[in-house]
């Protein structure tokens, strides 16, 4: 079974909005066992929204659109819609009164609010029960189209509740099943090299993927088939030989990040992290705490972008500073220590570097990165000297010092 996604405004193309509704709904379809062809994004124009369509559900059993239904000028989805399946719009006195609940006391219903209570005819209508905007189903020669608000929130919320749980009756007995793996100290043509015998030998209902990110790379098995269990049984045997040849290269054998193997080892061992950040500037916390339950681990951090606040939170020695420099070994070593020390933490990790765009020298050319790590009495370090640019050096550094974190516990 396969499906297209189209979403629909101005604003996707011009970059003013991200579009996180296609990775969103893809990876649900996914697990319902619906492979996604293609995503296509559309501007506000009539004939650009037919094209998609026609082409989409040409290739595709199911067709999943979302934006366009607001109550402005703009959103247009609606009327092409009924123009392309040759109805009209009709008022829906269900769809006014969720209106209605919707806004409560706090908007005025106007013109505009009561418009969007008009909706396609020859369709079945779906209440959107957090938003004002409906969803319109339609099948038509046993292909369905489905069009849904583009807000984030209301388009998961009606994707969840409705969406899914018809489209599961649509899917045939076909299953997708995923299993990754995270591979350090390989550079993604090495690892290729590697790996070619085994790969090459793979069952045809398994496929590989190479997702490299910086310093890591994740790899994706996708097996695909009629029957689970085989294919979960097909999957772990081939997962065997994979671990048998990466061995110690393999960080773990699910699809997390660094920051959740991080926290899932700080809790396994009741260990307490802090960071003393510098170059990157507070990311590594940010990323520790972007993990839900992180409070269990994680006390805090020092961004330490200037001397002053090195030597006078973090007890830098100022004759280290003065003789080795800010971007040395031996500074992010006392700044660790001083991280522990202050926070009293378990474990923690300092950096110190020149992200960029300028502020190197010869010496210490931009992209230049000292990290280190601590856990008790030991300490680990590192010098990253790869410049990829501002926002992929401090990246890559937050990675290098999980990896580094990872290994000395």
């Amino acid at each position: 079974m396969f499906a297209e996604i189209i979403t629909i405004g101005d604003e996707l193309l011009i970059g003013q909005v991200v579009d996180t509704n296609s990775a969103w709904i893809g990876h649900e379809l996914n697990c319902i066992g619906i492979e996604v062809l293609r995503i296509t994004s559309v501007r506000d124009r009539k004939e650009e929204i037919v094209e998609a369509i026609d082409s989409a559900m040409e290739r595709a059993n199911i067709v999943l659109m979302t934006g366009g239904l607001g109550p402005t000028k703009d959103d247009i989805t609606k009327q092409v819609l009924c123009d392309y399946f040759q109805t009209e719009l009709i008022f829906n006195d269900t769809v006014l009164a969720n209106i209605k609940r919707i806004l409560g006391d706090r908007v005025p219903i106007n013109g505009l609010n009561q418009s969007q209570a008009m909706v396609p005819k020859d369709c079945e209508v779906i209440n959107n029960r957090v938003g004002t905007a409906s969803v319109s189903w339609f099948e038509r020669h046993g292909k369905v189209l489905v069009s849904m608000p583009g807000v984030p929130q209301e388009m998961k919320v009606v994707m969840s509740e409705e969406i899914l749980p018809r489209l599961q009756k649509y899917s045939t007995n076909d299953y997708i099943v995923h299993k990754t793996f995270l591979v350090k100290n390989y550079p993604e043509s090495v690892l290729a090299e590697t790996l070619e015998p085994w790969e090459t030998a793979l069952p045809e209902c398994i496929k590989l993927a190479y997702l490299p990110k910086l310093g890591i790379i994740r790899l994706r098995l996708t097996a695909r088939g009629e029957n689970e269990n085989i294919l979960l049984d097909t999957l772990e045997k081939e997962s065997l030989k994979l671990k048998e040849i990466l061995k110690l290269n393999i960080m773990a054998d699910s699809d997390l990040s660094l920051e959740q193997l991080i926290g899932i080892k700080l809790k396994d061992k009741g260990l307490t992290v802090a960071t003393a950040e510098s170059c990157t500037g507070g990311n590594i916390a940010a990323r520790i705490t972007s993990i839900p339950g992180c409070s269990s681990y994680f006390k805090g951090s020092v961004v330490a972008y200037s001397n002053e606040i090195k030597t006078r939170v973090l007890g830098v020695n100022e004759g280290v500073l003065n003789s080795k420099g800010a971007v040395s070994e031996e500074t992010v070593i006392e700044m660790v220590k001083g991280a522990m020390s202050c926070m009293n933490t378990d474990c923690a990790i300092a950096t110190s570097g020149i992200a960029g765009p300028d502020g190197g020298t010869k010496d210490k050319p931009v992209g230049t990165v000292w990290i280190a790590v601590a856990y008790k009495d030991e300490i680990r370090t590192m010098k990253q000297s790869i410049n990829r640019g501002r926002e992929m050096n401090i990246e890559r550094a937050g990675n290098n010092a999980f990896m580094l974190l990872l290994d000395i516990l």
